[in-house]
């Protein structure tokens, strides 16, 4: 399946149904008076975060969403039936903005929360609803509301525990891979991984998220590379691990590149839990490895972890600080 996180639809309500003139017609009854019914109200559009789904992409296929009309009203008091409801099926942690793609409406973070993004027009009152004693046959009913229809923007930003960042072929895809049963693509050149991937992590029986992004580079605030349209998918993780790769002439420069980078896209997410670890560590030997940690710490201005996902070094302590960091972010949560 195609990863999709952003598109654009067309929403459409149901207009209302107009009421009914009409008058009661019976052998026998001398003064039937009126009777027309009203008219049914339209449908509504709705859009629900649902499970089983991690992208947009049947958007892609279908832009266009139109709730059903209201039935418009009878004689003998027969009232219109209401237009059909339609629902807009989503993954959790999508937010619907206006068509500036700037105005958010509404921002589904679980499962089951649906919001009606368009209100199905009201139904037009019969002839029979005007009756008065001043008034014993009304001849005007009144016409259904119109329908609401607009443009809106469906913004996804996977909901992750923790969510991995670096620069390209920094080992993020391969870490996930050993971590869960994630199977992202895994190749030696820059941006092989194309769009973020999810993948569940066990540690000591505790079960978490871990969202995978593709890498970034300098400048790529302003474009450069895949850009930072991704980073929307860590904006709600709870920890960031950031992997630098000892392959990294200068590891220093490679973790305050991307740090840069994160800052400039704002949103909090340069002043989330980080956990900064030096990974592909088994091509090193003692002396560079020892060189190259002590220059990423003076870098980061913080301890950092040594792990390799292919020798397996370091991953279950690395899985178990990740768990604390999220159990410390969920305390202070509820705090």
């Amino acid at each position: 399946m195609k990863f999709l996180d952003q598109a654009k639809v067309y929403i459409k309500s149901g207009a209302g149904g107009a009421g009914c003139v009409s008058f009661h017609r019976e052998k026998y009854v001398e003064f039937g008076g009126p009777d027309g019914g009203d008219g049914g109200n339209g449908g509504n559009v709705w859009v629900e975060a649902v499970n089983g789904l991690n992208t947009l992409i049947d958007y892609r296929y279908q832009q266009h969403y139109k709730a059903q009309t209201g039935v418009h009203g009878m004689g003998r008091n027969r009232t219109g039936a209401k237009g059909e409801d339609i629902t807009l099926k989503v993954p959790a942690g999508t937010q619907v903005f206006e068509e500036d793609n700037e105005t958010l409406i509404c921002d589904l973070t679980e499962e089951g929360q649906r919001f009606r993004i368009a209100k199905g027009g009201n139904g037009g009152f019969g002839n029979a609803h005007f009756k008065s004693s001043t008034n014993q046959a009304p001849r005007n009913a009144n016409p259904g509301q119109p329908a609401e229809e607009k443009t809106v923007w469906l913004r996804l930003k996977l909901i992750a525990d923790a969510g991995l960042v670096g620069l390209p072929n920094a080992g993020k895809s391969t870490f996930l891979s050993s971590v869960s049963r994630a199977r992202p693509k895994i190749g030696a050149y820059p941006f092989t991984t194309l769009h973020p991937n999810l993948g569940v992590a066990t540690s000591d029986g505790y079960e978490f998220i871990i969202a995978d992004i593709p890498g970034l580079i300098e400048g790529a605030h302003e474009g450069a590379g895949i850009g930072d349209r991704f980073l929307g998918h860590v904006e709600r993780t709870r920890v960031m691990l950031h992997l630098v790769s000892a392959h990294e002439e200068d590891v220093g420069k490679a973790y305050t590149t991307v740090r840069k980078e994160l800052e400039a896209y704002g949103k909090g997410i340069a002043d989330k839990h980080e956990i900064v670890a030096l990974s592909q560590t088994d091509i090193l030997d003692e002396e560079t490895l020892s060189e190259k940690m002590k220059a990423l710490e003076d870098a980061a201005g913080r301890k950092v972890e040594k792990i390799s996902a292919i020798a397996g070094f370091g991953m279950k302590e690395m899985l178990r600080n990740l768990r604390q960091h999220i159990d410390q972010n969920l305390a202070e949560e509820a705090e």
